[in-house]
């Protein structure tokens, strides 16, 4: 994922570097680890996040113990080659206390958070296919009739805007947003891909 050979092992005496965690669905960082070459090593070849213990000095595969795993998705490498940004999916609370980060609880300022949480059970969704699920209905019915759902619940959106109060015309567009989230799940994407698109194109 990254080419090891610029990252700077001399700096610490130990030969470690600080691991950053961070969650891809929302960016909060869920915490701070330290790695080794091996711990490295493993991590990519895994694909399961892997650290160096400085208490205990051994190398640990994050949840070994509890099953609480990081999932990794990426690896960066910052300027000086001497820290790691890790993009990773929690499985469970990361910090050992049970809480989501190292830091508390995540901040639930923001009803956007929701989108993480629903993409997440798209996902679960997908892969489980539970009997009786709205959402394994729609995957089992193909890529086809999930984009003519969409087309249909577009359409909706239109009229509400057109005919419709606030209410009905909020009531299609969650309908929207989540028949959508499905079609991109099913082309392995998410909704986390577009917001990115509408950055760049904010940026421009």
């Amino acid at each position: 994922m990254i080419d090891t050979t610029r990252i700077d092992w001399s700096k610490d005496p130990a030969g470690l570097i600080p691991a950053i965690v961070q969650d891809p669905t929302d960016g909060s960082v869920l915490m701070l680890g330290y790695m080794n070459q091996e711990a490295l090593e493993i991590t990519q070849a895994k694909g399961l996040v892997t650290f160096y213990s400085r208490s205990r000095q051994k190398i640990w595969t994050k949840g070994e113990t509890s099953g609480h795993t990081l999932l990794l998705k990426s690896l960066r490498l910052d300027c000086d080659g001497d820290t790691l940004l890790i993009e990773a999916k929690p499985q469970g609370p990361t910090c050992h206390t049970g809480t989501e980060t190292c830091w508390g609880e995540r901040s639930s300022s923001s009803n956007l958070q929701f989108l993480n949480e629903l993409d997440d059970t798209i996902d679960q969704r997908s892969i489980k296919r539970p009997a009786g699920s709205y959402t394994t209905q729609l995957f089992e019915g193909g890529l086809k009739k999930m984009a003519q759902k969409v087309g249909e619940e577009g359409v909706e959106v239109a009229i509400a805007a057109l005919v419709e109060n606030d209410e009905a015309l909020l009531g299609e567009a969650a309908d929207l947003v989540f028949h959508l989230m499905v079609l991109l799940r099913a082309r392995n994407l998410h909704l986390a891909d577009v917001t990115r698109i509408l950055e760049q194109r904010h940026r421009r």
